[in-house]
């Protein structure tokens, strides 16, 4: 019951105060007394200098019922004030909104839940007031720490706790709103208010039980979920606090989600943090999406020693947010994410590195393979990442990343990379060259250039070629995978997928366009380089059937995007000479390489005589197949690729017929209008330093030097018997090659790179004439005097110095690094 006091007393009392007691009922339960509400209203709104006044009174009297707990008066007191703000827009209502605000708070201190509810109800009111000039002074500090902790409520009872914990999350929600739109306000941006209202936001919202894994726009909760479902109600507060985020104030709201996340151990699973970065990506202004990029890098470097798991946790986050921004404004941020994945890609495998060289025995091992596997998560992750960022940049920015990656690539011998390998050691290596060509296969994928040039400028294609000369077949078919992906700009390659004798090759359907002058001209300067990577990678001794099935595809690819009649011409010189090389079998390849090597030409032979549709060379090679069918099945791929697949012992006693013969097919050609006059002569692959950088033999180790003086000549018997074999070693150390290292250094590369990129009847044309000089140029070297022999014997006396050598009519000088064409 409120004090009642007499009639005189009343009288002497300000009018302000009789009217505001007049609204308070002898019985609470009767509720606000209207009448004297509308009088107290009218009052107020013609004397708005008598508010401040009103507040302040109103203030004394909640205050004193909410210490003695009488909850009635106090629900009056309030519903009062509601409408003297709701009912009053003047500049006077200010100092009544200082004491509307300091009754609020009176309520949320109180351990009441009914009177916190309350005091939130008619927080959130006043917060969708519109005021007419802001209060510069006026500071919402309180209320936000004040509705953080009522989120966190761990009532006994469930259901007052989720009333609390909604009441919690509508206040934040009304302070967001009353204060977030006016920047000279002392706002809720400031870290120490967002380091409060964030982690409230996504502790509710952490109590989804199932966090779906939309692709789209996460789907708007309806009005009845806010209201009821704290989890709902916060992330829609938290989707509309991250809208009205500017440039200035992004990174505010963005990093209390990091030590949330961290603090709760939920990016292992890290279904939750997804969800919050979806919400994230897809709330904020498009033209930021790069500020929340670089706050996930730099969230990756800071946990770099995490677990792996932490990290693939983080990678994942950031794969999402990058699908999410790739379709709008991805700002500066494309290197800073592809170097800062590269460098977490070289940690992760240093680590697993490391892991396995320090493992033993029993558990220690387990635990090792345990982390291992855990390091390839965190690589996928990564490669993941980067080819769909990649995949999802334009043509221009996707070359830029190309030539990144390419450039981070180690090569055994080179210093060109970029990358710090120093403590990876050779597994380590051998680890990270798989791991960035996989990166630059997801990159590739998809990428559609007019001309071939652009898509493999040399700058590029030199370093992509190195690694297909190692001693690693998995780094060889990755090579030749983003060797497709680049040539195949008519979707072509699904359509040769498996090496096979292919019936009709129009059943294909194979999508070609003329050839035009840029690809002309790249196969004119770069294709010799190609084929001799083809035919090296032939020639592998650890080759398996998927490199035999890039290869073939490689080839016919070329032949599809890149070939006019000079280079189908190069190409089937390629093929013979590879069945030349398998019969041959000068690198001792086993009999499963050779009758494979035999198998890829039939194939490719096959479909390049069906391509160019020359009735004669399509008969003879349908011929050899045939032939081959029924004596020789394990020279065809579907037999030699076959498990349990029988091999002959040798090649040697085979019929001419299971062979393509260059004679037939330059015949064919010829009928057809084709010049053949290079089909008798036999390929041979250029000679460069790739080799020895890429710790793979030369495929001329040494170079033979025969002369043939006389054939069929009987060494006389007056010459020494004793003779000395002349070899680069004894020739070194007759030649004086003080100040000529650089000279022969700079002759080689020229000799290089004319046999790169000069056309090859300029190179043929020099053959005999170069051949003629190296022996005058060895003989002016050595200061070797040639007599003409003595007697009829046919023997060769050769004089250097004292030493005098006999040699049979044909003697042979080796010499390592001289190569000749």
């Amino acid at each position: 019951m409120p004090t009642r006091v007499c009639c005189c007393c009343s009288a002497l009392r300000p009018r302000y105060k009789r009217l505001v007691d007049n609204i308070f009922p002898e019985d609470p339960k009767d509720g606000l007394v209207k009448a004297d509400m509308e009088k107290l209203t009218f009052y107020a709104v013609s004397a708005p200098e008598k508010l401040d006044r009103i507040g302040s009174y109103l203030a004394e009297r909640l205050s004193r019922d909410v210490v003695r707990h009488r909850s009635g008066y106090v629900l009056i007191a309030m519903e009062a004030l509601d409408q003297l703000l709701m009912a009053c827009h003047s500049q006077s209502i200010k100092p009544f909104v200082e004491s509307f605000l300091h009754m609020v708070a009176k309520l949320l201190e109180s351990g009441e839940p009914k009177l916190q509810v309350l005091g939130t109800n008619s927080f959130v009111k006043f917060a969708n007031i519109e005021e007419d000039t802001p209060s510069y002074h006026r500071r919402y500090d309180f209320f936000v720490s004040r509705f953080s902790a009522m989120c966190h409520s761990c009532h006994s009872d469930p259901e007052i706790r989720t009333e609390i914990r909604i009441a919690g999350i509508r206040g934040i929600q009304g302070v967001v709103r009353k204060t977030v739109n006016d920047e000279l306000r002392a706002t809720i941006w400031e870290p120490q208010h967002m380091d409060k209202i964030v982690p409230s936001l996504l502790f509710n919202m952490q109590k989804i039980e199932e966090v779906d894994s939309r692709i789209g726009p996460p789907s708007s909760p309806s009005a009845t979920d806010k209201e009821e479902n704290p989890a709902m109600l916060a992330e829609n507060c938290f989707r509309e606090l991250l809208g009205r985020a500017t440039f200035g104030n992004m990174n505010n709201a963005v990093r209390p989600v990091f030590a949330h996340l961290d603090h709760h151990k939920l990016w292992d699973p890290n279904e939750f943090a997804v969800h919050c970065f979806k919400i994230i990506m897809y709330s904020i202004q498009a033209q930021y999406s790069h500020h929340v990029i670089q706050e996930i890098l730099g969230h990756l470097d800071a946990c770099k020693k995490d677990s792996p798991r932490v990290r693939a946790g983080i990678i994942q986050v950031l794969l999402e947010a990058v699908a999410i921004a790739a379709k709008g404004s991805i700002g500066p941020t494309v290197l800073e994410v592809f170097n800062t994945l590269l460098k977490h890609l070289r940690l992760s495998v240093e680590f697993e590195a490391n892991d396995l060289q320090g493992g033993s025995v029993g558990s220690v091992t387990l635990n090792a393979s345990s982390k291992d596997n855990d390091e390839k998560i965190v690589q996928n992750a990564i490669i993941q990442t980067i080819g769909f960022f990649g995949s999802n940049l334009p043509d221009y920015q996707r070359s830029e990343i190309m030539m990144f990656i390419m450039g981070k690539v180690p090569v055994f011998g080179t210093s060109t990379h970029t990358l710090d390998i120093s403590q990876l050691g050779d597994l380590g290596t051998r680890r990270i060259q798989i791991m960035l060509l996989r990166s630059l296969l997801m990159v590739t994928s998809g990428y559609k250039a007019k001309t071939i040039v652009t898509a493999l400028p040399g700058s590029f294609l030199d370093p992509l070629l190195s690694p297909s000369l190692m001693e690693d077949y998995e780094l060889r078919q990755l090579v030749l995978e983003v060797m497709h992906n680049l040539m195949d700009r008519h979707d072509n390659r699904a359509k040769l997928r498996g090496i096979r004798i292919i019936p009709d090759v129009a059943d294909l359907k194979i999508k070609r366009e003329k050839i035009c002058r840029q690809d002309t001209s790249f196969m004119k300067k770069n294709g010799q380089q190609l084929y001799r990577h083809i035919y090296l990678g032939c020639k592998e001794e650890d080759n398996v059937q998927k490199n035999y099935e890039l290869l073939y595809t490689s080839l016919a690819l070329i032949t599809i995007e890149l070939a006019n009649e000079e280079v189908v011409i190069d190409l089937i010189r390629l093929a013979i000479a590879l069945q030349d090389s398998a019969i041959i079998n000068e690198d001792n390849l086993p009999m499963f390489h050779r009758c494979g090597i035999m198998a890829l030409v039939a194939a490719y032979l096959n479909f390049v005589s069906q391509m160019i549709a020359v009735p004669a060379f399509c008969q003879h090679v349908s011929k050899v197949i045939e032939i081959r069918t029924m004596e020789a099945p394990y020279f065809l791929p579907e037999h030699i690729f076959r498990d349990k697949c029988l091999l002959p012992k040798s090649l040697e006693k085979h019929d001419k017929n299971l062979y393509f013969l260059t004679n037939k097919i330059a015949e064919s050609l010829g009928g057809s209008g084709y010049s053949v006059e290079r089909l008798s002569v036999p390929y041979v692959p250029q000679v460069t330093d790739e080799d020895r950088l890429s710790r793979r033999k030369s495929i001329v180790d040494t170079v033979s030097i025969q002369v043939d003086i006389l054939p069929n000549t009987i060494p006389s018997d007056d010459v020494v018997s004793n003779t000395e074999e002349i070899t680069f070693e004894t020739l070194k150390k007759a030649i004086d090659t003080n100040g000529m290292e650089e000279q022969e250094k700079e002759k080689r590369r020229l000799v290089i790179e004319k046999f790169q990129k000069a056309p090859f009847e300029e190179i043929a044309a020099q053959c005999e004439s170069k051949a003629n000089l190296l022996h005058d140029r060895l003989a002016q070297i050595l200061e070797l005097t040639i007599r003409p022999p003595p007697s009829p014997s046919g023997t060769l006396t050769i004089t250097s110095g004292h030493a005098q050598y006999q040699s049979v009519p044909v003697y042979e000088m080796k010499f390592p690094d001289l190569c000749v064409y």
